[in-house]
């Protein structure tokens, strides 16, 4: 990723970081955006919508980061069969196409910023987005001899797509696996979620997000078969626990080996 400018948040200075993927051929930005954080989720959005948007690409070449040796990544890409490869440290040539991509942004674009786009990351982004379209990908490339926007719909027919974000959002989840205690739950990040009966004394297969926790979901045999529920504890002594929610529908029709 590139370092972005500082929004003026409320008077306060908050850095941002340019994420962009590209495509080796037709230099095309699959997807590019800023944000404000370094972590995988940030990976993981732009990823995310670069295929949504421009298909799934047969290799992913990726920096050697922390971010981008995470599980989750190869788990996805494995999922997706993409083949990930990441540069060796201290190789900048490896990067050369997208970090010729980034200086394009520092010379063209970031000049271009006033400190109503710095207000907020929306307007930044929004700023980005229109330039990217209307500037980036419609000049004529200097190596290409035609605009990167052409030349990437000259061989659109070869461009894999995924139109689930839904399934593709679950691609990306950490995997673990826990044992289900006696009372029926399991605990992840120090807090416990019920599962359904039948699991008792066995091991379950979950994923979630990391950063969040936000839902956890039992997967078995490649397939997700319900979210395991928050346990309050105020309330567990005594409560009836009811029925878990079935998540069967979000594979349907859809690939068995997430």
């Amino acid at each position: 990723e590139m370092y972005g400018p500082y929004l003026n948040l409320d008077g306060k200075k908050v850095k941002t970081f340019l994420f962009a993927f590209i495509d080796d051929c037709s230099r095309v930005i699959t997807y590019a955006k800023f944000l404000t954080t370094e972590k995988f989720s940030a990976v993981q959005q732009v990823l995310s919508e670069a295929i949504l948007r421009r298909g799934i690409p047969k290799l992913l070449y990726v920096d050697n980061g922390k971010v981008y040796h995470s599980d989750n990544l190869h788990f996805a890409c494995a999922s997706l069969g993409i083949t990930l490869i990441h540069t060796k440290p201290y190789d900048a040539a490896s990067k050369g196409k997208i970090e010729r991509f980034y200086l394009t942004v520092r010379k063209r674009f970031l000049p271009l910023l006033t400190d109503e786009d710095l207000s907020s990351l929306d307007k930044l982004n929004q700023r980005f987005f229109s330039w990217l379209e209307k500037d980036y990908h419609r000049k004529v490339h200097s190596s290409l001899k035609m605009t990167p926007l052409d030349k990437y719909m000259s061989q659109i027919s070869q461009v894999k797509t995924y139109d689930d974000p839904e399934k593709l959002k679950m691609l990306f989840l950490k995997r673990a696996q826990r044992k289900v205690r006696h009372d029926g739950t399991i605990s992840v990040n120090s807090k416990l979620y019920q599962v359904p009966p039948v699991y008792i004394g066995k091991k379950v297969k979950i994923r979630f997000d990391p950063e969040t926790y936000d839902n956890i979901y039992l997967y078995e045999n490649g397939k997700c078969i319900t979210k395991a529920e928050p346990v309050i504890m105020a309330d567990n002594a005594h409560a009836k626990r009811g029925n878990p929610i079935s998540f069967a529908k979000m594979t349907e029709g859809g690939s068995k080996n997430v």
